[in-house]
């Protein structure tokens, strides 16, 4: 009978927590051979441990690492004392350091945020950055499995909804890892004990002041003792469901967005309100959060009340009403549009929505027949001559199209946006009238106004492009040669 090293007892509790994390690496393709992991150590026990562990793995996964550290200013003696800990450890180890000291007490007045907020953003921040710019593929995070039940049961308190009780995912943009998110924090503190490993305790991980805390320290230890044992397997059990739910959920989503979204503009995403109106209320939620998400990249300080607000102006608002959110979005309601912004300066100082900023005026010239992309508008407009026979049934052309008599135009033509006192002589009609009641009289929004294409030839409008052809250059019975207009989709 074989005997196991006496050496393999001493290892048991690295043994395990390797095994675990070589588990969870393949479970959710952590790394790939070649990558470099830019590793965020603190100096507590959870990242010293992460990093020692990745160490071990690097020559298995060949993989190259580095330190990161923030200095966040907020204990003072021990903040510097951490950065230098660190500062040893990656001497020490012979890895790469990056650290860093930033003011978390000034951005967060400046951006108006909680400590815990403003700590949080400021970190991700500074990671991310010197992943950028130092060419890190992936950043490794020491979230555990206990951290991860904390903040199912925090959301859960704050009466969150699916997104915030699936926890914190694995991997996150396909860069940020989490290695340690199904490793316990006992195994992490018999492994540091085992291999006798040096770390510093950050004192404010014990202030029951912080909501964090009194959940760890007060709250989890109750329900473990008192009602249910496994609370923490059974709140990342909860987790797990419901973020594969998301991801399913998240995938239909996006079909609807797609379909709802009618343009999309740099700092600008416009919705469609009659398909907005056909989605469920719970997709409608989604679809406001996914336009916000795409304009400012995350969904900081954006709660239900202000996605409620959003869902209640498209729904019932008035047709020219307006909803300011954090972080400078804004959203107006334009008749059938949901137009949605992210303005450059601060809303209070921005008054009303203004249009004619968003949808400026224009003017091109098509001196001979060919395509011409209208980027305010959004399409492309193609002119193409052609002889009278070759004309098809007008009564299968739709609105999209238009054909003219070429000889009764004179090139350059122009192709511009409605400016004030237009007047349009509508095909068939006798005279002509002010095209702000043509708009009015066919509810056109004061967005679609200003978007609409108008071909004009000798200072006459000869057709609001995608809707009304004018009179003056129609086909007549003696016209030979014609001019085919067609509206496209950009």
């Amino acid at each position: 009978m074989s005997r196991a090293h006496p050496n393999h007892f001493k290892r048991r509790a690295e043994i395990k927590i390797l095994h675990t994390v070589r588990q969870t690496a393949s479970t959710y393709a952590m790394f790939e051979a070649g990558d470099s992991i830019l590793v965020a150590v603190s100096g507590g026990s959870d990242s010293i441990a992460l990093l020692h562990i990745l160490q071990t793995l690097a020559p298995e996964f060949s993989f190259q690492m580095a330190i990161a550290h923030l200095n966040h200013s907020l204990r003072r003696s021990e903040s510097e004392r951490d950065a230098a800990f660190v500062l040893s450890l990656g001497h020490k180890l012979k890895l790469p350091c990056f650290i860093e000291k930033r003011d978390v007490h000034r951005y967060r007045h400046r951006h108006k945020l909680s400590l815990e907020d403003a700590a949080r953003r400021v970190r991700y921040e500074f990671l991310e950055h010197i992943a950028d710019t130092k060419g890190f593929s992936k950043i490794a995070l020491g979230h555990h499995f206990d951290d991860n039940a904390e903040l199912v049961l925090m959301y859960l308190l704050r009466g969150s909804g699916p997104l915030g009780l699936s926890g914190i995912a694995p991997v996150r943009g396909g860069k940020i890892v989490r290695p340690l998110i199904n490793v316990k924090r006992s195994e992490i503190l018999d492994f540091i004990a085992e291999k006798k490993l040096d770390f510093v305790s950050d004192t404010s991980n014990l202030d029951p002041v912080h909501l964090r805390n009194k959940l760890r320290h007060q709250l989890l230890p109750l329900l473990t003792s008192s009602y249910n044992p496994k609370i923490s397997e059974t709140l990342n059990r909860l987790a797990s469901i419901t973020r594969t739910d998301e991801q399913w959920i998240d995938g239909l989503i996006k079909s609807a967005y797609r379909r709802t979204r009618m343009t999309k503009a740099p700092g600008q995403i416009i919705l469609s309100r009659e398909k907005f109106a056909h989605l469920a209320v719970a997709a409608r939620r989604r679809v406001i959060r996914k336009a916000i998400l795409e304009l400012k990249g995350n969904l900081w300080k954006i709660g239900l009340s202000h996605v409620d607000a959003a869902v209640q102006l498209a729904m019932d608002g008035p047709l020219f009403g307006f909803i300011d959110l954090p972080d400078r979005i804004r959203i107006h309601r334009d008749r059938q549009m949901l137009i949605i912004t992210r303005e450059k300066n601060n809303l209070r100082l921005a008054g009303a929505p203004d249009l004619k900023s968003k949808f400026p005026d224009y003017e091109y010239e098509i001196s001979k027949p060919g395509k011409l992309h209208i980027k305010e508008a959004g399409c492309h407009l193609e002119l193409t001559g052609m002889g009278i026979e070759e004309i098809p049934d007008l009564r299968c052309t739709g609105q999209k199209v238009a054909f003219f008599d070429i000889d009764m135009l004179a090139f350059p033509l122009t192709v511009r946006n409605f400016r004030p006192g237009d007047r349009f002589s509508s095909l068939g009609m006798a005279g002509s009238q002010k095209l702000q009641k043509f708009f009015s009289n066919n509810k056109f929004s004061r967005a679609e106004r200003m978007r609409c294409p108008l071909l004009v030839s000798q200072d006459q409008i000869i057709w609001v492009a995608g809707h009304r052809p004018g009179d003056s250059a129609k086909i007549k019975p003696e016209t030979r040669r014609v001019l085919k207009a067609q509206l496209l989709l950009a």
